[in-house]
Formats: C-alpha cells, sequence, structure tokens
C-alpha cells in the first residue's frame, strides 16, 4: 500500500501541481480545498469514530477557508482524530511568530512557501519509515479527490 497524503489546499493550482508532484514520487494523494471537508466536522460537537487513520500524511496550508491550518489540527486534537501527528506539516507564505510557535507546540513540520519540493520530499522519507507496513487506512475518497 502507498503512503497516503491528505493535501489541504485551496489554491486549485498550487493544490494540483503539489499533488501531481507527490503522485509522480510514489504517493497516493487525497485533497480537498476546504478543511470543512474533513468527515469529522459536520458540527463542533462531532467526534472521530474511525478505529484506523485516515491518511498517513497531512500537508495543509494555513491560509485557508473557514479556519487556519494550524486550527485544523487543532480540532482534529480535540476530535480524537487517529492520524499521526509527526506526520502533519503546514505550508505558508506568511509565517507570524506567533503561528510558527503553535505549530512547534503543535509538533508539525512547517513549509515557507515557494518550498523547496526536494524538502517536503525528504521530509516525507524520514517519515516514511515509521509506518507501520500492516496499517490500514479509512477509505473516506468519496470525501476527497484525488486531483
Amino acid at each position: 500500500m502507498k503512503p497516503r497524503i491528505i493535501l489541504l489546499e485551496d489554491d486549485d493550482a498550487m493544490r494540483k501541481g503539489i499533488s501531481m508532484l507527490l503522485k509522480r514520487s510514489g504517493y497516493e494523494v487525497l485533497s480537498a480545498s476546504d478543511p470543512g471537508l474533513c468527515p469529522i466536522y459536520p458540527s463542533e460537537n462531532a467526534h472521530c469514530d474511525h478505529k484506523d487513520s485516515c491518511g498517513d500524511f497531512l500537508l495543509t496550508d494555513n491560509q485557508m477557508p473557514n479556519m487556519t491550518g494550524l486550527e485544523f489540527i487543532e480540532a482534529q486534537n480535540r476530535r480524537g482524530c487517529k492520524g499521526v501527528i509527526r506526520n502533519k506539516a503546514v505550508m505558508s507564505g506568511s509565517w507570524t511568530q506567533e503561528d510558527q510557535e503553535k505549530a512547534k507546540q503543535l509538533g508539525c513540520k512547517i513549509f515557507h512557501k515557494p518550498f523547496d519540493f526536494e524538502e517536503l520530499l525528504d521530509w516525507l522519507e524520514e517519515r516514511k519509515s515509521s509506518i507501520p507496513a500492516d496499517r490500514t487506512l479509512v477509505d473516506f475518497t468519496d470525501k476527497l479527490v484525488t486531483d
């Protein structure tokens, strides 16, 4: 099974470009333009009832519709997301010191836009070795697209 990346990016061209490059590098990519499409977001009281994770990695833009990428990750943590926090990364072209500190507190990798794609691939490759070969992932492909 290929490592699965959940990609959240509201810029269509950027999302499709990153998705294409990741797929060419051997990853399965599920993407969305809005973090609100995550299945656990129908209401503030929603909770993840999945036994398994939806993906091996999360790569999100920080400036997104309805919430920032960091707010999305905080909400995932509160709502019982099964994703591995050390495999979550946030991209931004306008990092504030406060946002960088919040990302650090959440244990997220940060990337500065425009980022070096090789740096992203190196991070993914490093983290990929910690993914159990026998893991199972939730099938929610009807909620996200595979650009």
